[in-house]
C-alpha cells in the first residue's frame, strides 16, 4: 500500500491482469491503458476470459463505427474504481471501468458493479453490468432523471479540498451526496439520484472518465472539465484530468454557468 488515498490492492492488480490480458489476446492491435503498472509476465489461464455477450452481439454496429480498424482503438481500464471505499467495506461504491475510445473520443463503455445488491439479503442477485455505445444507447439500468427543480450535487468522498467545497457552495445545492468512485457518481446521475457531478480538483484520471463518459453521452448527458472542454482519450494524451470534472444528465448549462472563475483559474487544463 502506497498511502491512504492511493491504496493498491491485490484485487486491483488481478482484475487489471484479467481484463488487459483477455482483451490483448482477442484484440492484439488495440492500445490498452490501465491504471496499474503491471509486469508483462505470463498471465495464468484462469484469469483469461474468452467468452462474449450474446445480448450485445444482437445489436447492430452503428454505421459510423463499422469501418474502424483494431489499431485505431484505445481502451482505458480502471480495474477497481473506488479503491479506498473498497478497503473500508463500502462495496456499493466500487466499480470496474472499461472505456473504448476512437479518434480521441469515448465511444463505448462498461461499468461493472461487482457488489451491487450486496446488502439486499442472501437471495439477491449480486452484481450488475451497465454498458453503452454512442449511437446504440445504454443498458443494464433504469434511466431516471433527478427530481425537477432540485439541485443535488454528487462529489468526492475521500478527496475533498477547500476548492472542491468552494465550487459546491457556489452552486447553492439543495443537497450534496459524497460517494467514492467516478463510475459510481455517473450511476447517481443516470439513475436520478443526483443532478450534477462536480469535482473541482485535478485528481481524476482518463481511466476514471472514459467508460462513464460513453455511457452518459449515449443517454444524452454531458461531461467536461471545469472550463467546458471535452476530454481527449487518444493514446498520447496525459492521464490526468487536471481541470476537474463537471457532468450532468440534463441542464448542463445551468451548472456550468455557476462555476466560479476562481475555481476555473485554479484548475489548468
Amino acid at each position: 500500500q502506497t498511502g491512504a488515498n492511493d491504496l493498491q490492492t491485490k484485487a486491483d492488480r488481478l482484475v487489471q491482469m484479467s481484463i488487459c490480458a483477455s482483451l490483448a489476446r482477442k484484440f492484439p492491435k488495440v492500445t490498452i491503458i490501465g491504471e496499474e503498472e503491471l509486469s508483462t509476465d505470463e498471465v495464468s489461464e484462469e484469469l483469461i476470459e474468452d467468452g462474449h455477450c450474446e445480448e450485445i452481439l444482437k445489436k447492430a454496429c452503428p454505421a459510423q463505427y463499422s469501418g474502424i480498424k483494431e489499431e485505431e482503438l484505445v481502451i482505458w481500464v480502471d480495474p477497481l474504481d473506488g479503491t479506498k471505499e473498497y478497503t473500508e467495506g463500502l462495496l456499493d461504491h466500487v466499480t470496474v471501468l472499461i472505456g473504448i475510445a476512437y479518434g480521441g473520443k469515448a465511444i463505448a463503455g462498461v461499468i461493472n458493479q461487482p457488489y451491487y445488491n450486496y446488502e439486499a439479503g442472501a437471495n439477491a442477485v449480486l452484481g450488475r453490468t451497465i454498458w453503452g455505445v454512442l449511437g446504440i444507447g445504454a443498458f443494464g439500468f433504469q434511466l431516471t432523471e433527478a427530481p425537477a427543480g432540485k439541485h443535488i450535487v454528487v462529489t468526492t468522498r475521500s478527496h475533498s479540498s477547500a476548492l472542491v467545497n468552494e465550487c459546491i457552495s457556489a452552486l447553492n445545492p439543495d443537497s450534496v451526496i459524497r460517494v467514492g468512485g467516478a463510475g459510481n457518481k455517473i450511476i447517481q446521475l443516470i439513475e436520478g439520484k443526483a443532478s450534477a457531478y462536480v469535482f473541482a480538483s485535478p485528481g481524476c484520471k482518463k481511466w476514471d472518465t472514459c467508460a462513464p463518459e460513453a455511457i452518459l453521452h449515449a443517454v444524452g448527458g454531458k461531461i467536461t472539465d471545469m472550463h467546458g472542454n471535452s476530454f481527449q482519450y487518444n493514446k498520447e494524451v496525459k492521464h490526468m484530468n487536471s481541470a476537474g470534472v463537471l457532468a450532468t444528465l440534463r441542464n448542463y448549462d445551468y451548472y456550468a454557468s455557476r462555476i466560479p472563475n476562481t475555481v476555473k483559474q485554479s484548475l489548468v487544463p
